[in-house]
């Protein structure tokens, strides 16, 4: 009995020194302990923490985003200029409404950026075979397809595409993860506006009209718009103030004669490529309705670019609107 214990003791010693040795060898080679028990979590191993999340408020709920998007997905026109504005170059974007694909204010940051449809109907797996890792677009344009894009990717909605072109800003920053930068554009901006109403002046109290040529169409617009909401922060009068809270409004020529109570009218032209938008203001601005109005005859009317003014609808786009302002007041920057 006690050379059968005597055997087995000199066995195991002769074991430990084989799994010392080894265990020794295996620390010199670089492995890793492995890891040990936390005494404050009951004696297992404490769980990873799930880094890189981010919980953002948006128009259809709540949404988790990574920390800092790598590759992002916008699906508007002003997201778009929203993100350059951040410095965040997007890996897919909808194809801008006039341009060969991108408006020519922005083109030159867009190069390589890949077209994925248009806003009213961006193409699902074009999006998917990006594999984006965050998704930005609007509930007025994409509610529909919601649950489709959260399941390719984190998706963030801003409300609408109105006139409300800050608030939708700064919750694309937030998506972002760069409420600062953001908050800083703004601020910026609005001390551009500052300063074109202080020098601007009593020029600000002349009434303002605007108008809009389209393919068959001709459009008063209004307060609720991406210019009035501009025209309304800087202060500027408009001659039909009564409108304010609608959008726009489709006229016929016989409405021409509203414009008498304009001291000014801005308007521009949705031309596609096709012709029928510059048609239709040729068409009317030859009637003798729109000549004989007193502001043509002043000379008070001005032609603006209808991507700049309008259809963008970005940070972009607003500076470059305010820089037509000052030529158009004629006062310095």
């Amino acid at each position: 009995m006690f050379s059968l214990n005597r055997s087995f003791r000199l066995k195991s010693a002769a074991l430990l020194a084989v799994v010392l040795l080894l265990s020794v060898w295996l620390t010199a080679c670089g492995q890793k302990p492995a890891a040990q028990p936390d005494a404050q979590s009951g004696g297992a191993a404490a769980p990873a923490k799930a880094d890189g999340q981010r919980k953002v408020k948006h128009a259809m709920g709540e949404s988790e985003v990574p920390a800092n998007p790598q590759k992002v997905v916008i699906l508007t026109n002003e997201g778009t200029e929203a993100l350059l504005a951040l410095g965040v170059k997007p890996i897919g974007a909808v194809q801008s409404y006039t341009g060969n694909p991108w408006f020519d204010h922005i083109k030159a940051d867009m190069e390589g950026v890949k077209v994925i449809g248009g806003e009213q109907q961006p193409n699902l797996e074009l999006i998917a075979s990006l594999k984006p890792d965050l998704i930005i677009g609007s509930k007025m344009r994409h509610e529909k397809i919601y649950d489709q894009l959260k399941a390719i990717a984190p998706t963030v909605y801003s409300e609408t595409l109105r006139g409300e072109w800050k608030e939708n800003f700064k919750l694309y920053a937030e998506a972002l993860n760069k409420k600062a930068e953001g908050d800083k554009i703004i601020a910026a901006f609005d001390k551009r506006i500052e300063d074109f109403k202080q020098k601007a002046g009593s020029k600000l109290s002349e009434k303002v009209a605007v108008v809009r040529f389209m393919g068959g169409k001709t459009r008063y617009y209004y307060g609720n718009m991406f210019t009035g909401v501009i025209f309304k922060q800087i202060g500027i009068a408009r001659s039909d103030a009564k409108n304010d809270e609608k959008a726009f409004e489709d006229i016929t020529k016989e409405r021409l004669t509203e414009l008498e109570a304009a001291d000014r009218v801005i308007y521009f032209t949705y031309e596609t490529g096709d012709g029928k938008g510059t048609k239709q203001e040729e068409e009317w601005m030859n009637d003798p309705l729109w000549k004989n109005l007193k502001v043509v005859k002043n000379n008070k009317v001005f032609k603006v670019d209808d991507v700049i003014w309008n259809t963008a609808g970005g940070v972009k786009a607003a500076n470059l609107m305010l820089d037509g302002l000052y030529k158009m007041y004629d006062v310095k920057p």
